[in-house]
């Protein structure tokens, strides 16, 4: 038995840090895919909330973009409300506002290179 121990010594160490290593990119992973998701849907809220905003009676042409873009700064990053537009469209015959916001998906963190986000808020226009 005494030979038998000397040849696995030290394989405790190997194979913690194997499965370690293994375990904190599956938790970076998650952690990441948490992250997208999380500025996904604060943009899809940031730019319902422009869009609603913009579609009130008594709104000028461009309010709900500003809106948006404040709101996008606050929550996240005024990197992330670089690209936000407004214009009115009509939607099976009813006019609404419709916002969109294009913005980098987070790929390493908030950091790192960019991807495409594109996410679009619409509410009815009050003044039909």
């Amino acid at each position: 038995m005494p030979a038998r121990r000397g040849r696995e010594a030290g394989a405790a160490v190997v194979d913690f840090s194997m499965v370690s290593v293994l375990l904190l990119a599956i938790f970076l992973a998650v952690v990441q895919l948490g992250l997208a998701l999380h500025t996904r849907n604060t943009l899809i809220s940031c730019a319902s909330e422009g869009a609603r905003f913009g579609a009130r009676a008594d709104a000028r042409p461009g309010e709900g973009a500003a809106r948006t873009s404040a709101l996008v700064s606050a929550s996240l990053s005024a990197r992330y409300a670089r690209a936000v537009t407004s214009r009115e469209a009509v939607v099976g015959g009813v006019r609404v506002v419709e916002v969109r916001i294009v913005a980098p998906v987070p790929v390493l963190g908030l950091l790192g290179p960019e991807g495409r986000l594109d996410v679009v808020g619409r509410a009815f226009a009050e003044d039909q």
